[in-house]
């Protein structure tokens, strides 16, 4: 009895890489021995004057598509650097992934491809953890930020606590439980999310969704390729491993956040606010953006959640970022 208790509640291993995988997509050796697997688009890095790291959401990958044109690439001189996050498609798993180990990630990676000293982060959803990240332990090393309809973490310690729980409860009930799951007993989240009683998450897709959202999401997230790339090495090193770091106990709270271009620096931070995204409340941005002013809030009227995917509005959020 005891045996199966431990069973279904230890998490499995991740699923072994093929041997060959270096032969298959580009990646780098961290200085820990894992690999990140990594993908370059756009312009020379060495000739480009907008170097901007993607830094996918949940359940994705680096083969994110991104809708932009040539054009506008060449016009602006944009290197995208897109990379798997720990866990995801070919990049090794990390034992126990936190904000802090991936935001690390992106300044190793960015080294040992030799982008430069500065680099632009853009997050998109729960993806956007890392920005925070990036602000708060490698500022020195950013020429801009973007969060694209940003996770809250319902956890954050100086963020007022009604607004944190009207942001919880936008989420249907089973969302919010699986996150508290997720928070308090991290290590019962495996057991939450693969049991046969009840479902983790609320599985209506309006729900949490617009309907241009469902129309986009079949489009863009929905494709053969997350299952047989993104989550190759399994849900848990991946998208399980997502849900913890995002809302566990986090060493800062955004709204603590310094300026990384206070002293004359040039260099932005943007958070781009869907007005009918059904996922992330309105109200909290604002106030994180009230009490960091030097962040400039972008709100966008009849958008919801995966804005990200809109052509018009993925080059605007792209012009801003090179602005």
């Amino acid at each position: 009895m005891c045996y199966h208790v431990y069973k279904s509640i230890k998490p499995p291993p991740p699923i072994p890489l093929p041997e060959n995988v270096s032969e298959i997509c580009p990646r780098i050796k961290l200085n820990d021995g894992r690999y990140l697997a990594y993908r370059e688009l756009g312009f020379p890095k060495d000739k480009a004057k907008n170097k901007i790291i993607i830094i996918h959401g949940y359940g994705s990958s680096k083969l994110v598509d991104l809708k932009i044109t040539q054009e506008m690439i060449d016009e602006f001189e944009i290197y995208f650097l897109l990379f798997d996050r720990a866990g995801y498609g070919e990049s090794d798993a990390h034992p126990s992934r936190t904000i802090k180990t991936d935001t690390y990630d992106i300044e190793e990676l960015a080294d040992k491809l030799q982008i430069g000293p500065k680099f632009h982060v853009l997050g998109m959803s729960l993806g956007a953890y890392p920005v925070y990240g990036c602000l708060k332990y490698i500022p020195h090393r950013l020429s801009g930020a973007t969060l694209v309809a940003p996770l809250l973490n319902f956890w954050w310690s100086r963020m007022p606590q009604n607004l944190l729980s009207a942001a919880l409860k936008k989420l249907p009930i089973e969302n919010q439980w699986t996150f508290r799951v997720a928070h308090y007993l991290p290590w019962l989240l495996y057991w939450w999310l693969t049991q046969k009683w009840f479902s983790p998450f609320n599985l209506n897709p309006l729900s949490t969704m617009t309907e241009r959202d469902i129309e986009l999401a079949d489009k863009h997230t929905k494709h053969s390729y997350i299952k047989e790339s993104a989550l190759r090495q399994g849900e848990y090193v991946s998208m399980h491993r997502d849900i913890i770091a995002s809302f566990e106990n986090w060493e800062f709270d955004p709204t603590e956040l310094l300026n990384p271009f206070s002293d004359g620096n040039e260099g932005s931070v943007h958070i781009w606010c869907a007005l009918e995204d059904k996922q992330i409340l309105r109200e909290a941005l604002l106030y994180i953006c009230d009490k960091l002013p030097w962040i400039k809030l972008h709100q966008v009227p009849e958008a919801g959640h995966l804005i990200i995917h809109e052509k018009q509005h993925f080059e605007d959020i792209i012009k801003t970022a090179c602005s």
